[in-house]
């Protein structure tokens, strides 16, 4: 039987990329070629309907239990064997399915200030085509109306910050010791520390990893008229792409995602208008979580010197990154 030992288990847009990339450097530590395989999402196979370009989504997802122990087959003897999957941390469901099978992996967790994360999330929707509504504030209101449609949880822009009921969840299933609660900032601000301190935890040898690379930064197209009929065909494409077998949907949608994304300006902060609008919507949870994790956020409450992410420009070449393949394959379309 093969498993992980770790997982990476969020949050959405909170370095995981770049994490999973940096710790695959290290040579105590093995890190499945598919980055995001989902298995603990479902008990079965994925849905088969969602919201716009879901279900070419659910169709990578690994969830046949031989294909998951596959991905770790690889890992040379000895090594800590890891996945990096940043939707388990918001899915209940999810932690039982995790403490069932690896009651005694340790899990990462990656908390970024949510709003930050929620328009980041946006934008990366937006970025790909697939979100029609270019204003991150009237896009948050409609979560509900998403989540009562079967939209996946990745278009839960504001539900999936709330990091204190997910948290106090899990801390229910597994012990605090084997959870380590990170901030993004501190992998922004603090890299080499903030390595040294997963690997400190996972007991391999610090000091190896000292650095995070620039993966998986979305740019912010433009909603001209090209950008919008564009985007109108790529959403069309994802959804033909839905009686197409396997993943050959993706084959479609690739290129015009690549089109859109092309000569994009970088992700524009946030603007304090926009928290302001946003940030009651987390404030209670925030309160929340300083009593689950006896820490203080209060730094999230209050009005922000920076944009608190990697904003800035690509690094040449690179595209949205495109999980649930195999590490190869998204470096290429990174």
């Amino acid at each position: 039987m093969t498993l992980p030992d770790f997982l990476v288990i969020g949050a959405p847009k909170a370095g995981s990329t770049a994490l999973h990339a940096a710790l695959a450097q290290h040579p105590a530590l093995y890190m499945s070629a598919v980055k995001e395989p989902k298995f603990f999402l479902s008990d079965g196979p994925p849905p088969a309907r969602g919201g716009p370009g879901d279900v070419q989504t659910y169709r990578e997802h690994v969830w046949r239990r031989a294909d998951y122990e596959a991905l770790f087959d690889a890992a040379p003897a000895g090594a800590l064997r890891g996945e990096s999957t940043p939707l388990y941390l918001h899915d209940p469901a999810a932690h039982r399915r995790m403490h069932a099978l690896v009651p005694d992996a340790k899990l990462i967790a990656v908390l970024r200030d949510p709003v930050e994360r929620a328009h980041s999330n946006w934008t990366h929707l937006w970025s790909a085509g697939l979100e029609t509504i270019d204003d991150f504030v009237r896009a948050c209101e409609e979560e509900p109306r998403r989540i009562e449609a079967g939209w996946a949880s990745f278009w839960h822009y504001i539900s999936l910050g709330k990091y204190a009921e997910q948290l106090e969840h899990l801390f229910s299933l597994y012990p605090r010791e084997q959870v380590l609660v990170l901030r993004y900032l501190s992998m922004v601000d603090r890299p080499a520390e903030t390595l040294d301190r997963i690997c400190t935890f996972l007991d391999v040898e610090p000091g190896i990893i000292t650095s995070l690379p620039r993966e998986n930064v979305t740019a912010h197209p433009e909603a001209t008229l090209r950008y919008r009929a564009m985007a109108r065909t790529l959403r069309a494409a994802a959804a033909a792409g839905r009686f197409l077998p396997g993943t050959t949907g993706t084959f479609l949608t690739s290129p015009l995602e690549h089109m859109l994304q092309r000569s994009a300006p970088p992700r524009q902060p946030l603007t304090w208008d926009e928290r302001e609008l946003v940030l009651p919507k987390f404030e209670s949870d925030i309160h929340l979580l300083e009593k689950v994790t006896g820490d203080d956020f209060s730094f999230w409450l209050r009005p922000r010197e920076r944009s608190g992410g990697m904003v800035g420009s690509r690094p040449t070449g690179q595209r949205q990154a495109r999980n649930g393949q195999p590490r190869s394959a998204m470096t290429a379309d990174a």
